[in-house]
């Protein structure tokens, strides 16, 4: 058994433009005093990372490795969330999901699409100039709107949806193959991949490719109210990355999945900072180990009331303090007694 790399700690929520947040540096001092061991780099985010420049040079990327290195971190993941959200995107949200794009393809949906898939290309390639196996992002949808059926859907609908997802996403699953990388698409509301159905319909689309792996999130599951244990248990072969984070559902007579509407600290259904919440964690990283799970355990905060830095501070400790060290022997080995083949026929009879 592996033990679960960790402390890791995903930085798109906390990059900002104010110190100690305002540069790679600068954050890896702040994420290493708090005790974290990897952090996860949103690629969007030019103050920490130029993905373009890291895919084309092995030189730069030694510098950013060097960069944290100094302050005893690793890179657990790159992540493409928004670059991979406009990968598929429908007309009814071109204008929300725009500002996720450069400004220069902005208002222009084919050629944001075309910007979005350049990115992904990218980050193949800088994910393997910096060492690593995995690579966090989202799906896109195009099916998303349709997620409540009235009116009834027309036949064929979300068949159509899914060739479609899967033709766009097929030749980037193979650049990333290329470079020996695994591509951890977050399961997620939003995403036409936002439940395990979803994802094995798309699976089935893309020839259950190698490289189609998972981000598990439990949280996201909470809301959903979807076995996230169980789901291990169906998965945990595909899961190559993993998001600590908490959530909690509070059904009302007035609320329920749905949420009414409502903002983050009104709905029945909230993510929560570690500990904060309703989930297992003791049990989630129990199944992680038994399975092998071979990455880092990374907080995700998304917390509607505490303080990010307070989430940050107590998430560290929380993930160390799950985290197992897994046994290296049996419990009862100093009871066995060798192995003995004429021993053994003779204990069933058969000697």
């Amino acid at each position: 058994m592996k033990t679960i790399k960790g402390p890791g700690i995903f930085l798109a929520q906390f990059a900002g433009d104010t110190a100690p947040f305002h540069s790679l540096d600068a954050i890896a001092g702040w994420a290493a005093s708090l005790g974290y061991k990897g952090v996860q780099i949103p690629s969007w985010d030019t103050r920490l990372i130029d993905l373009k420049r890291a895919a084309e040079s092995k030189t730069y990327c030694d510098e950013i490795k060097g960069t944290l290195a100094n302050h005893s971190l690793e890179i657990t993941e790159l992540s493409t969330h928004l670059q991979g959200q406009l990968v598929a995107v429908h007309p009814a949200y071109d204008a929300g999901f725009d500002g996720f794009a450069a400004p220069e393809v902005r208002g222009n949906p084919v050629a944001r699409q075309q910007w979005a898939v350049q990115q992904l290309h990218h980050a193949a390639k800088a994910s393997a100039n910096l060492g690593l196996t995995a690579h966090a992002t989202f799906s896109g949808a195009l099916a998303w709107p349709y997620l409540y059926s009235w009116p009834p859907r027309p036949a064929g609908l979300i068949e159509e949806a899914f060739d479609e997802l899967a033709r766009r996403w097929r030749p980037i699953l193979d650049a990333f193959d290329a470079v020996g990388v695994d591509v951890g698409y977050e399961i997620h509301p939003g995403e036409d991949l936002h439940d395990g159905v979803s994802y094995e319909m798309f699976l089935e689309r893309v020839n259950n490719h190698p490289r189609a792996c998972l981000l598990y999130d439990p949280s996201h599951f909470v809301l959903q109210q979807l076995d996230y244990l169980t789901y291990i248990d169906h998965y945990h072969e595909r899961i190559k990355l993993f998001h600590v984070k908490d959530a909690e559902f509070n059904p009302t007579g007035k609320q329920g999945v749905y949420g009414g509407f409502q903002s983050w600290i009104n709905r029945a259904g909230r993510f929560r900072s570690l500990g904060d919440g309703q989930v297992d964690f003791k049990a989630i990283f129990s199944k992680m180990a038994q399975y092998d799970f071979p990455g880092w355990a990374v907080l995700e905060w998304e917390c509607c009331i505490k303080h990010p830095e307070d989430g940050a501070r107590e998430g560290a400790r929380f993930i160390a303090d799950h985290i197992i060290r897994v046994a290296d022997r049996a419990f009862d080995d100093f009871a066995a007694g060798g192995a003995d083949v004429a021993a053994n026929r003779r204990m069933l009879g058969i000697g």
